[in-house]
């Protein structure tokens, strides 16, 4: 489970994330289960989806995106 800190981070940043960026995440996010969206699927979902989705990715991973992890973060 991540600490409440690193959720309130991952939530931050995440909610700061445009489509290119959070796209770019869920291509070379390194989660302990297969990601597999189409093309199609990124670029029609609602990007609030798109956030939704990612941050249940990273809490069920239990790990934050490389982005969370830099001193600037």
């Amino acid at each position: 489970m991540l600490a409440s800190h690193q959720l309130e981070r991952l939530m931050c940043l995440v909610a700061s994330m445009q489509r290119d960026a959070l796209v770019e995440q869920f291509r070379h996010y390194r989660a302990n289960f297969p990601l597999d969206f189409s093309d199609e699927f990124l670029r029609s979902t609602s990007l609030d989806r798109l956030r939704h989705i990612f941050v249940a990715v990273c809490i069920q991973s239990k790990r934050l995106p490389a982005d969370a992890l830099s001193p600037a973060a």
